[in-house]
Formats: C-alpha cells, sequence, structure tokens
C-alpha cells in the first residue's frame, strides 16, 4: 500500500528486523512497525523518490538478512518487441524501475519476464504501463499470456515478418544489380531511391520505430543500430544524389549508397526470419507436452456417458478411456484393465499395467484394454501441467554465465555507438581525401555487423533445448543453475527406500514372544494404520484380514525414529532397535535372536513394545530396482562417487553397499544428520548429488550443491528438488549429468563464436585492414554476416535435440 510517500509492506512471520537498521537505509525518512498485521511501514525522502525502487529493494534486502520473510508474489509473463539481447536488458532495467519490483529477470531467448514484487506496492499493470513506454509489451491477462496466445501472437509475427522480408528481397535482387553492375545507366540513381525507399521505410520501418521509441527514454538497442547504420547511408546517398556538386566542387565523386542501405535492411529482415524460425523450435518441447492432452472427454452423467470438454472435467468425475484414448486428467483406476504408454511423461518406453487402484496420468495414451477411472487432479493441478509449467518457467530461467553476458549486452550497444564514431572521426583526420567518404561507410558498417542478437541467444536457446530434451528423457529440470552445475558433480548421495530400491516393502515374517497377546496385533495394526510410513504400509497390508481396527487409538510420529501410539491410557512403541533401546525397554532372547537373523538377512526391522518389554518383531524387505546396479556402476566409471545414507540400521545399509559395491554408506541416520553429512563433504570441497523420494530427505535435499527427487516419492521432495527423475529410474542420473555436460559445451561454444566474431568483425569493419590490404568490408556483406551470426548459434543449441545422452 502507498500513501504520501509511504510504503507498507507485509511479512510472514513475527520476526521484525531492528527498527535502526532500515533508518539506516539512504532516502528513508521514518520507520512503522505494526505488530498486530505484521506489516513494516516505511516513508521515502520525497526528493528521493524516484529512488523509490531500488529503497525498497534495500528495505527489503535488510529484513531478509535480519531472518525476517516478507509476503512477495512471483510472475513469468511474456515480453514482446524485444528484437536482441540489449532490449532483454533494457526490459529488465525499465521493470527493476517499478516502485515495489524486488527482483526480475528478462530472458531474450523465450522472451519471458520473471518478475517478484511487492503486492500492494507493485501491480502487473504498472509494470505492462512502464514497458509500453518504451516500446514493448507485457502480456498480464491470464487468457492473453497463455501457451497457445503467445504461440498464435508469434505465428502472426513471423507471418508479417515473412511477408516483409520477401518483398525487401525482391526490391534489393534489381538494387543490387544496377548498384554494381549499371551505375551509369540513365536514372539509375533514381531508380536505387525509388527500390530502397520501401525497403527501409515500409518493410524497415520496425527498426526506426523501435530506434525512436528507445532514443525517446535514453536507451538504445538493435533497432538503434540498424536505422543509424541505413538511415545515414540513405541520407547521404539523397544528398549525394540532389546535390554531387557539393563534392564535384572539392575534386571528389558523389557517391550514392542506397544499395548498401536497402540490403543492409533486407538481410537483416532475412536473420530475423531465420532466427524466428529457428528459436521456434527450442520450445518444441512445450509444444509436444501441450499437444499430449486431449480436447475433449467422455465422462458419466446419471449413468450415461457424455462427451465434455476438458476444461469441464471435475474431480471425482468417472471417465471412460477406450482403447487408443488419450487420458485427459490424473485419476485411480476403478473397473477394467490395460496397458498404457506413459513415456511421454517418463521416458520408459514399457507400458504400464493398469488395474484397479491404480494411477493414470494426464497425456499419457491408453493401448488395447478399456477402462474407467476416477477423476483426482484435473486442469492446472495435473502431472502433465505441473511438468509444462516447470519447463516453461525452467527455460526461462537463466544459467550463472548468463550473467556476464547480460552484462556486456546492457553496455554494448552504446560502446558500439562509440566505436563507430571514433572510427568515422580517425578516417576523416587521417583518410585523406577520400577520408569522409571510408569514413562514413565504416562508422555505417560497424553499426551493421557489430548486432549483440547472437551473444543474447547463445545461452538460452541451449538452455531451452537442453531443458526441453530433459523433459522428453523423463528428466524434469527446475532451473538453469542446477543443468550448469550438475558436470561438477564428484559424489551421488543415495537414499535406500524408494530410490536404489522399489519402495515397495513386503513383510517376510512377524515374529510375537511367549507374552504378547492377541490384543498386541490389533494395537500394532491399529498403530500403523494411522502411519504414513512406507514401512506401515506394508504391515497393515500384511495384517488387515487378521486384525481389529481399534478406536481411541492415538498416535504421533517421532520423525525419523518410529511411531508412539496411546491405547486405553497405555503407551506403546513402534520402531527400529536403536529407538525402543533408547526408551530403556527390555528386548528378550528370544526376539534378539530373530533381530539378529532378519538384520543377516539385510532385512528392515520394526519392534512393537509397551513401556517395559517388547513383544514382537516385524521383518520387511524392500527389493533393488532393476536399474539400480547399472545406474551405479555407470556413475562410478565416470569418476563419480556413490554413496548411501540410509535410517535402516547399520547391518542392513552394509548389506546393500556390499552387493552395490560401494564403499561409502551410514545407517540409522536421522533425517536432520543426513543433511549435515551432505554438508560434511561438501565442507572437503565436493560438489554433492543428494538423490531421495521422502519428506526426511527434503533437508538433505535442500543443502546438496544438486538435488534430485524421485517422481514416485513426496510431493515436499519434489518441491525442494531441482531435478525430478520422473519414472524413479537411477539410470536417468547419468543422463542428467551427461546432458549438463553437452549443455556447457554447447554454450561455451556458441558464446566463442559469438565474441569473436565480434572481436574480429568490429575492427575489420572499421577498417584496420585498409592500411595493410586496401581491404575494406562491404556493409552488405557485414549485413549478410550479421544474420547469420546469430542463426549460427540457434542451430549449434538445436544440435543438442539429437545428441544421445
Amino acid at each position: 500500500m502507498i500513501y504520501n510517500n509511504r510504503y507498507k509492506i507485509e511479512l510472514k512471520g513475527k520476526e521484525l528486523p531492528p527498527k535502526s537498521s532500515i533508518e539506516n537505509i539512504k532516502g528513508i525518512t521514518s520507520v512503522e512497525y505494526n505488530k498486530r498485521d505484521h506489516t513494516v511501514s516505511v516513508t521515502i525522502d520525497e526528493k528521493l523518490e524516484d529512488d523509490a525502487a531500488e529503497i525498497l529493494q534495500n528495505v527489503v534486502s535488510e529484513i531478509r538478512n535480519s531472518g525476517g520473510e516478507v509476503v512477495t508474489e512471483k510472475i513469468s509473463q511474456p515480453v514482446l518487441n524485444m528484437t536482441c539481447a540489449a532490449c532483454a536488458s533494457s526490459t529488465q532495467n525499465i521493470l527493476s524501475f517499478v516502485p515495489g519490483v524486488i527482483t526480475v529477470s528478462v530472458n531474450y531467448g523465450n522472451g519471458k519476464g520473471n518478475i517478484e514484487f511487492l503486492p500492494g506496492i507493485a501491480a502487473p499493470s504498472d509494470m505492462k504501463s512502464s514497458l509500453q513506454e518504451i516500446g514493448y509489451d507485457l502480456l498480464i491477462d491470464e487468457e492473453e499470456s497463455s501457451f497457445e496466445n503467445v504461440e498464435h501472437i508469434k505465428r502472426e509475427k513471423y507471418k508479417k515478418l515473412r511477408l516483409h522480408t520477401i518483398w525487401a528481397i525482391i526490391l534489393a535482387i534489381p538494387l543490387t544489380i544496377i548498384g554494381m553492375f549499371f551505375m551509369d545507366i540513365p536514372f539509375a540513381n533514381e531508380i536505387m531511391l525509388l527500390l530502397s525507399t520501401p525497403i527501409l521505410f515500409i518493410f524497415g520501418r520496425r527498426f526506426f520505430i523501435g530506434a525512436l521509441k528507445q532514443a525517446r527514454h535514453g536507451s538504445a538497442n538493435m533497432d538503434t543500430l540498424v536505422a543509424l547504420s541505413t538511415g545515414i547511408a540513405y541520407l547521404f546517398s539523397l544528398f549525394n544524389m540532389i546535390y554531387p556538386q557539393f563534392w564535384e566542387m572539392r575534386g571528389l565523386e558523389a557517391h550514392v549508397y542506397f544499395e548498401a542501405a536497402g540490403v543492409i535492411v533486407a538481410f537483416i529482415l532475412l536473420g530475423k526470419l531465420m532466427e524466428a524460425r529457428a528459436t521456434g523450435s527450442t520450445s518444441d518441447a512445450i509444444k509436444k507436452l501441450m499437444g499430449l492432452q486431449p480436447s475433449t472427454v467422455v465422462v458419466f452423467r446419471d449413468g450415461e456417458p457424455v462427451e465434455i470438454a476438458i476444461a469441464d472435467v471435475a474431480i471425482d468425475d468417472i471417465v471412460l478411456v477406450k482403447p487408443g484414448d488419450k487420458i485427459a486428467v490424473d485419476g485411480e483406476v476403478l473397473e477394467g484393465n490395460s496397458f498404457v504408454d506413459e513415456s511421454m511423461i517418463s521416458g520408459e518406453p514399457i507400458h504400464v499395467e493398469k488395474k484397479p487402484g491404480e494411477k493414470v496420468f494426464a497425456g499419457t495414451i491408453n493401448q488395447k484394454g478399456s477402462f474407467r477411472f476416477k477423476a483426482k487432479k484435473v486442469g492446472k493441478d495435473t502431472l502433465l501441467a505441473q511438468i509444462i509449467k516447470t519447463v516453461d518457467e525452467a527455460q526461462g530461467s537463466k544459467a550463472p554465465v548468463q550473467g556476464l553476458v547480460d552484462k556486456i549486452a546492457g553496455i554494448f550497444v552504446p560502446v558500439v555507438i562509440g566505436i563507430a564514431l571514433l572510427s568515422f572521426l580517425i578516417w576523416l583526420i587521417f583518410g585523406g581525401e577520400e577520408g569522409f567518404v571510408y569514413g562514413l561507410m565504416a562508422m555505417v558498417t560497424v553499426l551493421v555487423i557489430a548486432c549483440p542478437c547472437a551473444l543474447g541467444l547463445a545461452t538460452p536457446t541451449a538452455i531451452m533445448v537442453a531443458i526441453g530434451k530433459g523433459a522428453n528423457e523423463g528428466i524434469l529440470i527446475k532451473d538453469a543453475e542446477s543443468l550448469e552445475m550438475a558436470r561438477e558433480i564428484d559424489i551421488v548421495v543415495l537414499d535406500k527406500t524408494g530410490t536404489i530400491t522399489e519402495g515397495k516393502p513386503q513383510v517376510t515374517s512377524i515374529t510375537w514372544s511367549g507374552n504378547s497377546l492377541p490384543i498386541h496385533q490389533d494395537i500394532l495394526y491399529s498403530i500403523e494404520h494411522q502411519s504414513e510410513h512406507p514401512l506401515a504400509d506394508a504391515i497393515t497390508k500384511e495384517l488387515s484380514d487378521s486384525s481389529t481396527l481399534l478406536e481411541n487409538v492415538s498416535v504421533e510420529q517421532v520423525s525419523g525414529k518410529g511411531i508412539e501410539g496411546t491405547y486405553e491410557d497405555k503407551t506403546y512403541y513402534i520402531g527400529n532397535e536403536q529407538y525402543i533401546s533408547s526408551k530403556g525397554i527390555s528386548i528378550s532372547q528370544e526376539l534378539q535372536e530373530k533381530i539378529e537373523e532378519e538384520l543377516n538377512a539385510a532385512h528392515t526391522i520394526s519392534i512393537i513394545a509397551d513401556e517395559k518389554e517388547a513383544y514382537g518383531v516385524v521383518g520387511i524387505t524392500d527389493k533393488l530396482k532393476s536399474t539400480s546396479k547399472e545406474a551405479i556402476s555407470t556413475l562410478k566409471s565416470m569418476g563419480i562417487d556413490v554413496a548411501i545414507y540410509t535410517g535402516d540400521n547399520e547391518k542392513v545399509a552394509a548389506a546393500l553397499a556390499g552387493e552395490l559395491g560401494i564403499k561409502n554408506f551410514k545407517g540409522g541416520v536421522l533425517p536432520e544428520e543426513k543433511a549435515d553429512l551432505v554438508k560434511a563433504l561438501q565442507q572437503q570441497g565436493r560438489k554433492v548429488a543428494m538423490v531421495g523420494d521422502g519428506i526426511n530427505d527434503s533437508g538433505a535435499l535442500a543443502q546438496s550443491d544438486v538435488s534430485i527427487a524421485m517422481g514416485a516419492g513426496s510431493d515436499i521432495a519434489m518441491d525442494v528438488a531441482k531435478m525430478t527423475i520422473i519414472s524413479s529410474d537411477l539410470n536417468k542420473i547419468p543422463k542428467a549429468i551427461h546432458l549438463s555436460h553437452a549443455t556447457v559445451r554447447t554454450i561455451r561454444q556458441n558464446l566463442f563464436w559469438a565474441f569473436i566474431y565480434n572481436v574480429i568483425g568490429i575492427p575489420v569493419a572499421a577498417g584496420v585492414l585498409y592500411p595493410l590490404t586496401g581491404f575494406m568490408l562491404n556493409p552488405m556483406i557485414a549485413g549478410a554476416a550479421m544474420a547469420l551470426s546469430s542463426v549460427s548459434v540457434v542451430t549449434n543449441s538445436l544440435r543438442l535435440k539429437t545428441k544421445k545422452i
């Protein structure tokens, strides 16, 4: 909220930073706390109102540094009318000056802006208005910013660009022929004027409109370079055609460069057309995912099958799936059997059997059978919708290396204009009789060749293609940073249950002591029935036919240790041997022998006891995934160490590690200890990838350098993790690392060519070779080279699509 230069910032927690720390921020005249509604109100000096955005950013930073949490909103919206990397830098700066905007990142590659702002102070409409003033736009309405609408806008822009390019080339061909071979025919200059004028001011008017809008706000981008170079060449030629005597009186020839101006615009339009076509391919992954969802679905209403639009499907609707149908929403099979192709989501080619109780996911394809299922998640909540959202946001994120590129792009255009003017002055002073003409051509050529497009496309196009490639392989990558970091991993830490093993525990035996009673089995069943632990599912499944569910049983989960239950004022404990022993509970020799037997067989054990003695031991096993050995072997062959940290006891951990050939293992690890163990590895200088699937892994996942969640695991683990293996196949981890290596290699290649192009091209364009070889770069060739540089970078990125990982 804003009132008389007073800005109210809402906090999430009750933690408030010291007043003095905020009052010391430059521009703040007063600070007020309201503990009841958890807000901080700051008043900004009227003289510094123009710096309000930066001052508020400093306030938020101070609150966060003091341990407070600020209520913010985040949006990821399309930014329109960007033509180069300098545009992305320019829009990013403009948005950061909107009071209430905290962080902003604009990606030229996918044309999106990721913005974090203070609700009540900033609004998307403010951001939209600030961009529109300078010739850009921000799509903020849900309908207009939808993927389909943005793609429609892109298609329409592409059609218009193609039409303008075709006409520009049609006119440029005779213009070039006359300019190069028939300069002496009657009215040659007039014909070239007629041909070049529509190329510049009808088909190339976008450059001049864009440059004027930028100039009005003291900014510059690629449009500025194109408009300056072609406009100068055109006006100079027009002057020479109308008033040739100016040069002839000085003993010089009055040159015209209409063909250079026209052909430059034609070449740049052609380059933009090729670039638009190529960059369109970088979002193929999302288009492919979007195409997986059918537009209609058959549901049962009043017992009758009815075909409705997918948007009208509600939770708990009964959906009919026929052979060959695409599954519309997430749900659970009620009746019928079939096999479903889930490769488009998991990357796994083997069809998955579906029977009553099994989950089905939107976008997957039914094979020969027919079945009915109950809708559980619809619309934006389906797995497919979440994957699309994650891929879209990840493609808009920036790799760390992009920070340097953004800084260069931000100052690139002004620097180029400076170099172009300097070239002109040097030629004018030292170029002799033809110094002015050569200086003018050098200036025009520098402006043409030094477009930052290739530089701006180098990183984001590679990231977009790589994240799309990962999604197709069943590897969901949440941000560019983790993709770049994965190549540096030198140790992978694995959880056991659900990661190395199938996560489907089965009871091997239940042994009761001589002192146990039938009621103890019912108590075990009733307590485990209220637990969410995977082992509890196995125990309740085993006991369901022979036990009674007791009422008035209260249960408390002890994270990573066990579970406590109270029945008829008596407390019962269920957990591993260490947990039961820590309570001072005795375990009989009979049960101790059974415990040793199960542990030696690498089985997990769970003991039930009251406050005095143990009554029973449950032995549980969880089979290794068929791909675990192969995946761990592959990681080791890549020179990457593998460790197992599990909550299971040391003997189970040792047996599992021995079977897999892993030397670094630890059993009996509590959730908070996992994070500490990961931290200890990092302190040794290791780059750690943590792989887990449960709530108990979330701390270690957050601590690791690259966090990887198994897709079949808990939502919390997947929320925390930077990567998700949708099929839960460990073989995907080496693939993710290979993808990281390939992506970083592609980015480096792109940046090398983008930088080397400008490092070599600009001096040559300025005429540095002329004193040595007499060579001056033709502005038309410079235009073609500039156009091709962007296309070459995008094409190199697209090679990632076909790369085997």
